[in-house]
């Protein structure tokens, strides 16, 4: 509800901290928080920003210490507690429907790596996994089981714990893994001895990256986040020595470039690669030598985006130099440059990865839109084997396949109405074995839903796929959710949700707009969504809603919409544009901040992302551009549709200010009395509260808020 005059008034007597309004009696917020507006402005190429929030960001960060920023946050959280408690009871109730479809005591197929088998395990109740394994051949009666790593113990006592990297060493007797406590997505690394159980005194703190066994076990590849958390480093680590004894093996001085570290399939090559959203560049390491003279496969050329793997001398080359949707080529180990064409880029394939096998390779990619694999062979260039799934709309790929030697490929399978599905597929007879589906403790049938994927044009003609799904007994025209992303050259696949079920079954459609700025429909598909053209991602996500409403999928005002990330900012962008379209707006960590966020290169992101957005320090016309569409900078007098914002103030992706700042400049300029609640997590980042139930509790908050502002609350 929109304030008095009269709280408004009150509110801006206070103006030294954000001020809200209490009941006197219990303490209870009754008005939002009103952010104080200070002077700041900023001046590129001429023009002039003014920014009156600006000081919403600590400057400590990452550390957040301020005084008034922190009780601007929790005066928000408070408001948010006080709109949300009137529907606590409808909260906790799709939060018991959502804990209730997942089997709490549950484990992984078990998957055979050299001696071992591995899995992992969930325990009835528990938040966090557990993984075990047991010496392949042994009796599977739980004697020969062996607990190597316990996250639910490592998570005890703390608000937030994510599990990163984990390694178990070539021999089977070492563990080395790392763990991020606060959210900030900085991972101290540890190493376990097997054998023994003993943690070693080796510790890394910082690390941001993969953990790689080198050198028959003696060594350990990983990279450090700097202070603006970005790898520009590949480091060994000897183990039992101390970490200020670590080599440097490769340091990246481009500010915009990311350097990650793995091996190759057969293990005997260390893959240090550093790059960007558009350009890469690949060196190997032998990884019995990590102190060996680097090879480089090729000079870095802008634009050229390329990965590596190696088998038998030959070296297999996925890039995207001769065809935006990738070509795959070959080359001798002593001549890495010299690229020969194995498979050609293709208009109608989309080519996004391979898999090297002793006997035989795997290609992925996309064949108009739909996830596509295919077997090939090594000695027979013709021999192609595509595996072929049972539906028309699904979601694909290989699963864990740890081992060189095999003649049986995991995989995984899901569409919008059929659950997660492991299979082993047998080369030899091209035959699915079915070894796990995805079990629904409370219940669920899929003959009660229905998919499809549709067509429908945006304005310029392009034809945008969306995937929907809602039950057969649904009334047309009533209730959608409508799901977006449309960045980095991310595709959203048409998977399997047991959250969803909870909107659709209260006779919600559920939609996926397939929108351009993901590479869904391949590589000219993310450029259309990027840098000049990014404007053409929001104008899809608007036509994709208008289209549903014109056959009959919905009614305008009755569309939730929802998005995170630089989804988030596409939340931010349609409200701007076409606010009487959506009922209920869900932003989780939205980055809406744009121009902002691009013009500061001490940003962790910013110089990375500048091949993504734009340069708006050097590039007037990139300037110019984000600032027509950033969503905080085109906040006006109008009405909004009621909002739900997230934040987390550890996030080292989006910056808690951004929503913070955003709320605020929404607060001070809609014209209407509908709800906007931000909500923010003060001891975790990017991805909300950790733990498998505590994160659906955060869903259940969304669908709450969603069901009551589209008046579909019980």
């Amino acid at each position: 509800m929109r304030k008095p005059v009269a709280l408004v008034m009150l509110a801006l007597l206070f103006l030294a901290r954000p001020a809200f309004a209490k009941d006197t009696m219990t303490d209870t917020p009754v008005a939002p928080p009103v952010a104080e507006k200070r002077p700041h402005t900023i001046e590129y190429h001429g023009i002039r920003v003014d920014d009156p929030y600006a000081w919403l960001r600590d400057p400590g960060y990452p550390e957040v210490t301020d005084k008034d920023v922190l009780a601007h946050l929790e005066a928000e959280n408070a408001w948010f507690e006080a709109r949300m408690a009137p529907h606590k009871d409808k909260v906790e109730s799709l939060f018991r429907e959502m804990r209730a479809r997942i089997k709490e005591a549950d484990k992984s197929v078990p998957q055979k790596d050299g001696q071992y088998l591995y899995w992992i395990e969930y325990e009835e109740g528990a938040e966090y996994k557990k993984w075990w394994r047991r010496p392949v051949g042994a009796v599977d009666d739980g004697s020969a089981d062996e607990l190597i790593l316990d996250e639910v113990a490592l998570a005890e006592g703390k608000e937030y714990f994510r599990l990163g990297a984990l390694s178990v060493s070539q021999d089977g007797k070492l563990l080395a893994y790392a763990v991020d406590d606060n959210g900030s997505e900085r991972f101290t690394a540890r190493i376990k001895n097997l054998v023994t159980g003993e943690i070693l005194p080796d510790e890394i703190p910082g690390t941001l990256s993969s953990l790689v066994w080198v050198a028959g076990d003696t060594g350990l590849i990983y990279s450090l986040a700097n202070e603006n958390w970005r790898t520009d480093n590949a480091r060994l680590h000897w183990l039992g020595k101390p970490t200020a004894d670590d080599i440097e093996l490769y340091h990246e001085d481009d500010e915009g470039f990311r350097v990650g570290s793995s091996l190759s399939a057969n293990e005997k090559w260390i893959i240090i690669s550093a790059g960007d959203h558009e350009t890469s560049e690949v060196r190997l390491l032998p990884a019995a030598d990590p102190l060996a003279e680097p090879l480089l496969v090729r000079p870095r050329e802008k634009g050229v985006e390329y990965d590596v793997d190696e088998r038998d001398g030959t070296l297999y080359i996925h890039a995207n130099d001769t065809h935006e949707n990738f070509r795959l080529a070959t080359a001798p180990l002593d001549q890495p440059g010299e690229w020969t064409t194995l498979i050609e880029g293709s208009d109608d394939f989309y080519l996004t990865g391979f898999d090297l096998f002793k006997d035989f390779y795997v290609v992925e990619g996309r064949l108009r839109g739909l996830d596509h694999l295919e077997v090939r062979s090594y000695d027979d260039p013709a021999r192609i084997e595509p595996i072929v799934f049972p539906e028309a709309s699904y979601s694909a790929g290989l699963d864990d396949n740890p081992e060189w030697d095999v003649d049986v490929l995991r995989l995984s399978y899901a569409s919008m109405v059929r659950p997660n599905t492991v299979y082993d597929y047998h080369l030899a007879d091209k035959r699915f074995e079915t070894l796990k589906v995805q079990e629904i403790p409370s219940g669920y049938d899929a003959a009660l839903y229905a998919t499809e994927r549709l067509e429908i044009p945006a304005r310029d003609g392009t034809v945008i796929p969306v995937s929907v799904m809602y039950r057969k007994d649904r009334a047309p025209g009533g209730p959608l959710h409508l799901y977006g992303y449309g960045a980095y050259g991310i595709s959203i696949d048409p998977g399997f949700s047991t959250t969803r079920l909870s909107l659709v079954d209260r006779g919600f459609a559920y939609a996926i707009a397939h929108i351009r700025g993901g590479d869904d429909l391949g590589r000219a598909w993310y450029k259309a969504g990027k840098l000049d053209k990014r404007t053409n991602t929001f104008n899809d996500f608007v036509d994709v809603a208008k289209g549903l409403i014109d056959r009959g999928y919905t009614r305008a005002g009755e569309i939730s919409i929802s998005g995170g990330s630089a989804g988030g900012e596409l939340m931010g962008a349609v409200i701007n544009s076409d606010p009487g379209l959506w009922g209920a707006v869900a932003a989780h960590v939205p980055f809406v901040d744009v121009l902002n966020t691009m013009l500061d290169a001490s940003l962790p992101l910013t110089p990375g992302e500048w091949p993504e957005w734009g340069n708006p320090i050097e590039d007037k016309a990139a300037f110019e551009l984000i600032r027509s569409y950033s969503p905080y900078d085109n906040v006006r007098a109008q009405a909004y549709p009621p909002m739900l914002v997230t934040a987390g103030l550890n996030d080292p992706r989006v910056t808690y200010w951004e929503p913070a700042k955003w709320v605020a400049k929404l607060r001070e300029m809609k014209t209407d009395s509908n709800e906007l609640l931000l909500k923010t997590n003060m001891g975790a980042g990017h991805g909300g509260k950790s733990g498998r139930f505590e994160s659906l509790r955060e869903t259940a908050e969304e669908f709450a808020f969603i069901l009551w502002q589209i008046g579909a609350d019980e």
